[in-house]
This record gives C-alpha cells, sequence and structure tokens, in this order.
C-alpha cells in the first residue's frame, strides 16, 4: 500500500513591494524567498497592482494576486517607484490614494480568505498589512507570521495610533519575525514578547558572486580608473546626497574616480540637479534602475560599494539593506553608514567599513582608505563573502521560514 504524500502548506504572502513584472526593477527579497521555498509550501501572493501589470498571473510556482486600488487605474501612484512612504512624502496624488488603498486591500484579503483556505498568512510589514490580518484571524481564525522590515516600526514617529496598531497586529500574531537585531530592539518597543525572532532576508548565492566581474563595464569607465557603485532606491533615508557631496573630496585624491548609482525614486530630480549644481557631471552617473544579470554585473565590477543611508526626521532607516549583501556576496569592498540594521552584516573593520551618517568627510576618507590599502580591502572582501557564505545565503533565509510555517500550525 502507497503511503499518500504529504498535503502542502498553503500560504498567502501579502507584501507591497514585490515585482510588477519578470524584469521589474523593484526590490525583489519578497519574491526571492517565495521562490527559494520549498516545494512542501504552496505559494500565492496578493501584493498592490500598478500599471500594465496583470492583476493574475503564475511565475513557476508562485500564483500572484495584484489588487487596483484607484480608478482610473493608471492614475495608481501610491505603490512602487521609490516605495509608499517616500511617496507619501512627495506626492499629494499618493496620500490621496492612501484610504483608497487602504480599503481594497482589507475588501480583497476577506475574499481571498473566504474563497482559498489558505493554512496560513505570511504577512510582509506590520502595519497596515499586519493590523488587517488581526482583523481577519479574528473573523477567520486563520494564523499569521509577521515580518517586520524596518520602515513599518521606524517611520511613523509622532503618529499617535500608529504604537496601537502595531501593538494590536503583535499581540494576535503566532509569530514575529525581524530583519535584524536593530528592527527587533525597535519591534520591542511595542511589544516585550522576547520571542521575537531575527531572520534575516537572505541573499541567492548563485546569482551574486564574485564571477559576475564585467571587464566592459569597468572598460567603459576606465580599466584602472577606481570605480565606486550605490544602489537603492532614490529616497531621502538612502542618503546618496551625501555619497554626491563626498565626491569632490574624492576627486581631489583621485581625479579619475568615477561614481555610479543605480536606482529610481522620488530624489531623482533633486540629485540630478545636486550633481549639475557641483559640476560632476563628468564624473557621477544616475543610470536607472537595473535588474537580473546588468545589476549583478555592476556589483562584481565596482572597486567599492557605498550605502550611506541616513535617519530621517520620522525616523525611517534601514531595517537591514539587503544590497550590502549583495555587494559583499559580489566580492565588493563595502563602505556604509552605521545605521539601523546594517552593522549586524557589514561589521566595522571586519566585513566593511563603517561611517556616521551625514558625513562626507567620512564618507571620502574611508574611499581614499581603501583605494590607498589594498591589503585592507582584500580583508574586509574575503571576510565578507565568509559570513555572507555562513549565514545569510537565500536558501538558509527560506529554510527558518519553512520551520516557522510549521510551528505556526503547529502551534495555532
Amino acid at each position: 500500500m502507497t503511503s499518500k504524500p504529504p498535503e502542502k502548506i498553503r500560504v498567502l504572502v501579502i507584501a507591497t513591494t514585490f515585482p510588477r513584472w519578470e524584469d521589474d526593477q523593484e526590490p525583489r527579497f519578497v519574491y526571492n524567498l517565495c521562490q527559494n521555498l520549498p516545494k512542501e509550501v504552496d505559494i500565492h501572493v496578493l501584493a498592490p497592482h500598478a500599471p500594465n501589470a496583470k492583476e493574475q498571473e503564475t511565475w513557476g510556482e508562485i500564483k500572484i494576486t495584484r489588487f487596483p486600488y484607484f480608478y482610473p487605474k493608471y492614475l495608481q501612484k501610491l505603490c512602487y517607484d521609490g516605495g509608499i512612504i517616500p511617496k507619501l512624502k512627495s506626492s499629494w496624488l499618493a496620500r490621496v490614494q492612501l484610504p483608497f488603498f487602504l480599503f481594497f486591500l482589507f475588501i480583497r484579503l476577506i475574499k481571498m480568505t473566504a474563497n482559498n483556505r489558505f493554512d496560513l498568512i505570511h504577512c510582509h510589514w506590520l502595519i497596515p498589512q499586519g493590523f488587517f490580518c488581526a482583523l481577519i484571524k479574528f473573523f477567520r481564525g486563520t494564523p499569521y507570521l509577521l515580518t517586520a522590515h524596518g520602515g513599518d516600526v521606524y517611520s511613523f514617529k509622532g503618529i499617535p495610533v500608529i504604537p496601537n496598531l502595531i501593538k494590536f497586529a503583535l499581540k494576535r500574531s503566532t509569530f514575529c519575525t525581524v530583519n535584524s537585531q536593530a528592527t527587533r530592539n525597535q519591534v520591542l518597543k511595542f511589544s516585550k514578547n522576547s520571542s521575537i525572532k531575527v531572520v534575516p532576508m537572505g541573499v541567492d548565492l548563485k546569482e551574486f558572486h564574485p564571477g559576475n566581474y564585467n571587464e566592459k563595464f569597468k572598460a567603459s569607465f576606465g580599466e584602472k580608473n577606481l570605480l565606486l557603485l550605490g544602489v537603492g532606491r532614490l529616497a531621502e533615508k538612502k542618503g546618496f546626497k551625501y555619497l554626491i557631496e563626498a565626491m569632490p573630496l574624492i576627486l581631489q585624491e583621485i581625479p579619475s574616480a568615477k561614481l555610479v548609482i543605480i536606482g529610481f525614486g522620488p530624489q531623482k530630480a533633486r540629485l540630478e540637479n545636486q550633481i549639475q549644481q557641483l559640476e560632476l557631471a563628468s564624473s557621477i552617473s544616475l543610470i536607472g534602475g537595473k535588474t537580473g544579470k546588468e545589476l549583478q554585473d555592476w556589483f562584481a565590477s565596482a572597486d567599492i560599494f557605498i550605502g550611506p543611508s541616513i535617519i530621517t526626521a520620522d525616523g525611517d532607516t534601514e531595517g537591514q539593506g539587503v544590497v550590502f549583501l549583495e555587494a559583499m556576496a559580489s566580492g565588493t569592498a563595502v563602505i556604509a553608514s552605521d545605521v539601523g540594521g546594517i552593522k549586524d552584516a557589514v561589521r566595522d573593520n571586519i566585513s566593511g567599513l563603517l561611517v556616521p551618517e551625514k558625513n562626507p568627510q567620512a564618507i571620502a576618507e574611508k574611499v581614499l582608505t581603501l583605494a590607498k590599502n589594498n591589503q585592507l580591502k582584500e580583508k574586509l572582501i574575503q571576510n565578507a563573502l565568509e559570513l555572507v557564505r555562513s549565514d545569510y545565503s537565500g536558501e538558509q533565509s527560506s529554510q527558518k521560514f519553512l520551520t516557522l510555517y510549521t510551528q505556526c500550525l503547529e502551534k495555532d
């Protein structure tokens, strides 16, 4: 008698950051996690719709539903292309769309949990998604796992209702994971539950590795020229204005140095204007968003990766910063601001160099240090490679979440 194969765990994944199409330049960490989960998990993703994106489709084994939240659909501006929080700061249309987004997200959640029997909801970001999952659990009894990424607990300084919503979501969740120790410390301000688990988003080591070095990229900027790289949304918390301010100091010592910034977002025009005002157009290139093999090649071909992130006035900062892991896995030396959860992986003088936030002088000094001290640079690169391979692979992350999915079902 043959044994019946075990049923898959049916998981509804809720996220506001998810690729709109397969070669999209949006951050892919939620998609990569879903992709890396083993076949024992049946994944259905719920994400916001965007103009030109399909409302229903399947990528491999991943089923995707994108819910429209404003009409006509081509006016949807709240999500993507820089993220919800920067959009709320910079766009009146995004602010108008927020209540519609919340309403249609909740309605779609109600419909999906009524029409599909999910064993578990994996909710990325504590608010608003976590709050709605708490309501769904009350009505449907569906357990949910919360994952905080940083912006959902850092960004709402001074808004009285937010702490209560976060506490409500945390209290009713089966488990909560965070992407760094810094994010955990922030979540503990809302809940003293010591079982909050640090499970960082991982990096796909098959995609990001030193073998992606591309001679054409280097040659286009001069084979012997120092090539600096910044990658991320062009949003305030990424701190690119301070990296741009550091370039004149770097150019005084290394006139042929080049800086490439990859990304898109609401601060693009402001950064372009800054580059023009400082007369740095020949030394700094904003080349828009990149994805796939091209992005992997950029990471491996740069001499130094710089992440000048800051803490914004409303408290927003890096919860983890997957781009740092991608640079480290690519064999590129890393300089980063000492903010948020960055220092979990970028350990000063071990796997990278840390600088104070908003400090162009410190950025320039560390760049020049690495440019002149190849022995130190190689030490940091090797240590970073070992750290990423041992602690931050995508496979490790997905296995930890699979374990948590099983524990959620056992607990509830």
